[in-house]
């Protein structure tokens, strides 16, 4: 491992590769990316892999358009199979109150240029023929979301970067970094120091303890979540399907399985990613009722991850503001892994060049005492 490197990227997930990535594409190549763990260990390599665009703030919402653009080419880009395929996503609402903050969010949506449109129940019931309309009151349709299989999306990531020039460390736990003065110096592992003036704090849920080793208390926090693969299917579910109002989500890989979760309030708020038996009952009851066909559809496996959780459901995101040389990738909930290709791009071109971004003061972490909050309500669990 380098003994010295001009910036270290702390959590080898989607965040940290994606931005050795665009860093080595814009020639800063002098990048060593350290991971705790084995790759797809976390959050990154345990999310059922919605890309999406129907989000209920403008941000979020012209990022993931460019997000997707960048899906539709990864497989090429990066010549590895990632299974994309945009099926759309079907968001489920069972209230007047439900429609009506659809209604708000996709007129926003629209606004932004995305094709999404409230159905009727038998209107999306057309979509999913096979799913009970019990309890509906309408559905919003976006046709250009739609899912991607986690791990190549993930390596592909991580050989690019290291093609390229990159070193990517796995098994490789950060245990103290040093910023004298209130400026990083060095990074201390657990196989080594590595002297550097810049650390990026991408290391999901665990990004609160990485940022307290330099004095950085971050109001962001983990919260399990579980899901769910049964046995292959034929095919017969196109979109992502979601229900807004108890947090079920499923949908169909192309290998055919059906893949999905549901929320759970009562998980622990710790960095727990152990499976359980409740949620395996509460997941089976609600999908069995949302698509009383899969009764008897064996279930494989199931395992869980964390969402990175902040107040107000945006990230914290840029240059930490308390510490030189020290950047946050944190808090993006349940949905850093779609927005990750946009993302990285952005912190890389500001690394490399100086490139303000208004984002950074949006997403900035001094926007919590300020109180300048713009709640991003579209979350799905």
């Amino acid at each position: 491992m380098k003994k010295k490197a001009d910036i270290v990227i702390v959590g080898g997930g989607i965040m940290g590769l994606a931005l050795a990535y665009y860093l080595a594409k814009r020639r800063q190549t002098d990048v060593v990316v350290v991971e705790k763990d084995y790759l797809c260990g976390g959050a990154s390599g345990r999310n059922g892999g919605g890309v999406r665009a129907q989000f209920a703030t403008e941000t979020n919402i012209r990022l993931m358009q460019e997000s997707i653009r960048l899906c539709r080419s990864f497989a090429q880009e990066m010549g590895i199979n990632v299974w994309f395929r945009q099926g759309g996503y079907l968001f489920l609402v069972r209230s007047k109150e439900g429609l009506e903050r659809l209604r708000k969010v996709v007129a926003v949506q629209n606004d932004c240029g995305l094709k999404t449109e409230i159905l009727a129940p038998e209107d999306a019931a057309a979509i999913v023929p096979e799913m009970s309309l019990e309890g509906i009151v309408a559905a919003a349709w976006n046709p250009d979301d739609g899912v991607v299989f986690p791990w190549p999306f993930l390596w592909g990531y991580a050989r690019a970067a290291q093609r390229m020039g990159a070193e990517v460390e796995t098994f490789t736990e950060v245990l103290g970094i040093d910023a004298p003065n209130g400026r990083i110096a060095r990074v201390r592992t657990s196989r080594g120091d590595i002297e550097t003036g810049v650390v990026v704090n991408a290391a999901g849920a665990w990004t609160p303890k990485i940022a307290k080793l330099v004095g950085i208390d971050l109001p962001n926090h983990p919260h399990r979540h579980e899901i769910m693969s049964t046995e292959p299917l034929k095919p017969f579910l196109q979109p992502l399907v979601a229900d807004l109002e108890n947090g079920l989500y499923f949908s169909q890989s192309l290998r055919g399985e059906i893949v999905g979760g549901i929320g759970d309030a009562t998980a622990p708020d710790e960095l727990d990613q152990r499976s359980s038996m409740r949620f395996m009952v509460r997941y089976a009851r609600a999908l069995v009722a949302r698509v009383p066909a899969l009764a008897r559809v064996k279930a494989l496996r199931q395992w869980a991850g964390c969402y990175d959780i902040t107040p107000d459901g945006n990230p914290i995101f840029g240059p930490s503001g308390g510490v030189e040389g020290f950047y946050l990738m944190a808090g993006f909930m349940g949905h850093g892994f779609m927005m990750a290709p946009v993302v990285s791009r952005i912190l890389a071109n500001h690394l490399v060049d100086g490139t303000d971004f208004d984002l950074f003061r949006r997403w900035g972490l001094d926007r919590f005492g300020k109180g300048e909050l713009a709640p991003e309500t579209m979350i799905i669990g």
